[in-house]
């Protein structure tokens, strides 16, 4: 009996009455029982913490631990040792290592021990793979430092938006009535010639299945390239391990990502949509806050009603002049604050890092005293031509054609196209050519870009934010079913209206009109350069080519079995 004691303490009431103890949902213990005793069911469940975020620091590090340091004993040590001491480092930062990791731990949990457990229970084959994935990543950090990704980011890229904005507008706008138009597939192709994509396919021809096999071929010769450049020696005399990495970045990644799913309009619209979410939430003025600015400004314009029924004839002139007042020290006050930041940005100019590289500048002294002791030999300067390349002006770069051509600008206002079509003539060849490579213009861009764009403190929070969409709760998502032709046109339409919302409402009835309707109708419009997979495939390809290559140029000079008889030999 002695042992039911507690119990028959434990049911003890406390002071409160039992209406007011529900209200509070946890009782109240009395003075001689501990509250672990007299806490209920109830109570400790709510009193439960909230389930931890899968992306935090502590939830990221349990996965790393469990996945790729699961056989590494901490025995011995009053606390673990931390995950660069237990892995090999993949990049020179420590907040980027941990983001990457995570990736990594995700992709070998779902895509290697699904079926290396079934072999062997050998943990040390993760090991190896870790080691051979962090030799690789430094390699590329070292390459990515001496990628000019101004020039990546803001010129080349846009570019190929650009080529295939041109491209899929003349294959699809025809001139010809039906039946005599064209395949627009095949008018693309022919515009944008890529032999990975040939032949175009027909519909469930014998076609399909040879421009399927060209396309995988080119994703191995892909691969193969770069880990003929990358992989130590010792690894890339192992055929197996060869084989293997290769047939997974090639098929999964690649194949599975590049040429399946992202090559899917729906996908890309949604993707779109994501980013302009992403991008609103950042501005200073969200939607939400818009519309309760201009809801307050509806508001407050609106005179009180005169209840009383005398004169408003005067009320309303000094309402005229308070308005008129508060918009002149509005306007004063923007003056004044462009000014400042004019005079500002043109005295810290002189302080900013130049464009052109050392080498260059002294290319260019070198010139000068050419004319003193000679011209050098023509095969000489071309040498150097192609060793140090020249700075693209920033206002000269492809990105702002390719949202010119995206929008028509040319087309639907002529007028703005041409205003600043002069403009950027007179920075590159007015007087001081201010936007000239290395001019104020030119440098004070490009400053802007460093430090707001290329940020290195920005990659970690991208990759983490990267890792919750591909992996929501650090787990494989559920296969995505493809939408219908009904919903595929609802994700468009909401695709265009997250753009018009990134746009103020002043410059949406200047450019597309009063209509809403009609505004989200010719967004839609621009959108449909993304509504054929098939043309797609040739601008995803383009870019992953295009960014190998600026990292590997190795790649544009040499074939593969070239370069594996070079590290072989």
């Amino acid at each position: 009996m002695s042992r039911l004691q507690p119990r028959l303490k434990a049911t003890a009431t406390s002071n409160v009455s039992p209406q007011s103890a529900s209200a509070l949902s946890i009782p109240i213990p009395t003075s001689k029982e501990p509250l672990s005793r007299t806490a209920t069911p109830i109570a400790r469940q709510n009193s439960r913490l909230p389930p931890a975020d899968p992306v935090s620091d502590r939830a990221t590090l349990f996965l790393i631990r469990r996945t790729l340091c699961s056989h590494l004993s901490d025995k011995g040590r009053s606390t673990p040792a931390p995950i660069d001491e237990l892995l090999p480092p993949l990049t020179s930062s420590n907040e980027v290592d941990l983001q990457l990791y995570a990736l990594i731990a995700i992709i070998i949990r779902e895509f290697v021990h699904t079926w290396y457990t079934k072999i062997t229970p050998d943990p040390y084959f993760v090991e190896e793979v870790v080691k051979i994935i962090a030799h690789c990543t430094r390699a590329l950090e070292q390459r990515l430092r001496k990628v000019d990704l101004e020039s990546l980011l803001f010129d080349e890229l846009p570019d190929l938006l650009e080529t295939h904005v041109r491209a899929y507008r003349i294959a699809n706008y025809s001139s010809h009535p039906p039946p005599l138009e064209g395949d627009p597939r095949r008018i693309y192709h022919s515009l944008w010639p890529f032999p990975a994509l040939a032949p175009v396919p027909d519909n469930n021809g014998p076609l399909v299945q040879q421009q399927l096999n060209n396309e995988a071929a080119y994703r191995q010769l892909l691969v193969h390239g770069v880990l003929a450049v990358l992989l130590p020696t010792e690894d890339l005399e192992n055929d197996c391990l060869t084989t293997l990495v290769g047939q997974i970045f090639s098929e999964m990644i690649l194949g599975g990502g590049i040429g399946g799913k992202a090559s899917e309009p729906w996908l890309l619209w949604e993707g779109i949509t994501k980013i302009g979410e992403t991008i609103q939430t950042q501005l200073p003025n969200s939607k939400a806050a818009v519309r309760l600015d201009r809801s307050n400004s509806e508001s407050s314009n609106q005179p009180p009603l005169d209840v009383t029924g005398g004169n408003t004839k005067g009320w309303n002139i000094g309402w005229s002049i308070q308005r008129t007042f508060w918009l002149i020290l509005q306007y004063a006050f923007l003056t004044f604050t462009t000014i400042r930041f004019l005079i500002v940005t043109v005295a810290t100019s002189s302080s900013l890092p130049s464009r052109i590289p050392a080498t260059k500048k002294l290319t260019g002294s070198a010139k000068t005293s050419d004319h003193i002791s000679g011209p050098k030999p023509h095969s000489e300067r071309t040498s150097d031509a192609t060793i140090r390349p020249l700075k693209r002006p920033i206002i000269k770069m492809k990105l702002w054609s390719c949202v010119s051509s995206l929008f028509d600008l040319a087309i639907r206002m002529p007028w703005l196209y041409g205003t600043i079509s002069m403009l950027q003539w007179g920075a590159l060849a007015g007087p001081g050519e201010l936007g000239n490579a290395d001019g104020m213009l030119d440098k004070i861009l490009s400053h802007a870009i460093q430090t707001r764009v290329l940020d290195p403190s920005l990659l970690p929070l991208l990759l983490r934010n990267a890792r919750a969409a591909l992996f929501p709760n650090n787990t494989l998502a559920p296969p995505r079913t493809i939408p219908s032709p009904a919903e595929q046109l609802l994700i468009r339409r909401r695709c265009a209206e997250t753009i018009l919302s990134l746009m103020p409402a002043k410059m949406q009835d200047i450019y597309f009109g009063a209509v809403k309707e009609r505004r989200v109708q010719e967004v839609e419009e621009v959108l449909n350069v993304f509504s054929d997979s098939y043309c797609n495939k040739h601008l995803l390809y383009g870019v992953v080519e295009l960014i190998i290559v600026r990292l590997i140029p190795e790649l544009s000079e040499k074939g593969v079995d070239e370069l594996l008889d070079e590290r072989l030999s």
